[in-house]
C-alpha cells in the first residue's frame, strides 16, 4: 500500500471522528436530551476511534506500517 494512501485513510478517519464529534455537540445543543442522536453520534466516534486504533494495530503488526520516532 502506498504511503500516502495510508496517510490519507488515517486523514478520513480523523476526519469522521471529528464530525461526529461536532455532530454529537451539535444535536445537545439543538435536541435538548429529547431525543438519543446525541448518544448515536457520540458512540459512532468511538466506534471509529476503535476501528481507526485497531487497523493501526494490525498494519504495525503485519508489516504495513512502520513505526518511527517523532522527526524519524
Amino acid at each position: 500500500m502506498n504511503d500516502s494512501l495510508k496517510t490519507l485513510l488515517v486523514i478520513a478517519f480523523l476526519i469522521v471522528i471529528v464530525w461526529n464529534l461536532g455532530a454529537g455537540l451539535y444535536y445537545l445543543l439543538v435536541d435538548r436530551g429529547q431525543t438519543k442522536r446525541t448518544v448515536n453520534a457520540l458512540t459512532r466516534r468511538i466506534a471509529v476511534s476503535v476501528a481507526l486504533i485497531v487497523l493501526v494495530a494490525i498494519g504495525i503488526y503485519s508489516g504495513w506500517i512502520k513505526p518511527h520516532g517523532v522527526g524519524g
